[in-house]
Parts: C-alpha cells; structure tokens; sequence
C-alpha cells in the first residue's frame, strides 16, 4: 500500500485513479475506503447513530454499484472483489 495525502491508497488502484475517477472500480474502492474508515469510528462511538445511517446509505450505493458491474462484466467484478477482499468467493 502506498500513502498519498494521509490516505492509504491500493497499489493496483493508482493508475486508475490518476486516469478514471468515474469509473465503477474506482467508486466501489472509495466506497469501500469510506465505509472501513466509518466501520472503525463506529467501533469507538457505538451510539452514533447518525455515522450509522451514513454506513448504510454507502454500503447500499456501493452494493448497487457491484451488482451492476456484475451484470455487466463478470470478469472484472470477480478481479475487483478479489482485490478488495469485500465478499466471498
């Protein structure tokens, strides 16, 4: 993992960062790095019950993202989870 800015940044992510910030792998990886960054404050303040409600909304838009990319090109849904490690396999 490489830092950039304070942010822990995804080696494989890098490129595509600096090429495509639209595309449907780079906002499942934000999502996936906001909802981790929220999982762990939720851990601290187990009663912030507005962050929880934000951890929803994004693991929903992020779900929503991964299943369009599967129904649209299985091959790189499958690399994306794998290098995320966000389901089973």
């Amino acid at each position: 993992m490489k830092k950039k800015g304070g942010r822990k940044i995804l080696g494989f992510m890098v490129k595509e960062e600096e090429e495509n910030r639209g595309s449907v792998e780079f906002q499942v990886f934000s999502f996936t790095n906001k909802i981790r960054r929220l999982a762990s404050h939720l851990e601290l303040h187990k009663k912030d019950f507005s962050s929880e409600r934000g951890l929803r909304i994004l693991l929903g838009k992020r779900r929503r993202l991964l299943a369009y990319l599967a129904k649209k090109n299985r091959v790189r849904y499958k690399k994306l989870i794998s290098q995320l490690n966000i389901r089973e396999q």
